[in-house]
């Protein structure tokens, strides 16, 4: 429940999204890539998503751990799942 608590945070999917590949974007290049998300919305989701141990700052930016790339794998197994699933229709 921890783990989905955090994930459902504003702006906590977007960050892990962007560090998905292996560019590690300096706070700057990530506000802009999470479309201009506030410098405090964005400061607080790092220090979330480090003290859980998923995203640290290499000094040269942001990059996902390696708790945090097996995370990225199990959410791309998500969401294939959710590509196939078909909710059911309101009659």
């Amino acid at each position: 429940m921890a783990l989905l608590d955090l994930l459902g945070r504003r702006w906590a999917m977007r960050v892990l999204w962007e560090l998905r590949d292996d560019s590690s974007p300096t706070f700057r290049e990530l506000q802009q890539r999470c479309d201009g998300v506030s410098s405090s919305v964005l400061a607080d989701r790092l220090r979330e998503l480090g003290q859980a141990g998923l995203v640290e700052n290499t000094g040269d930016g942001y990059v996902l751990t390696e708790q945090g790339m097996t995370l990225r794998e199990s959410l791309v197994q998500l969401d294939d799942w959710a590509s196939r699933w078909q909710p059911k229709a309101d009659d």
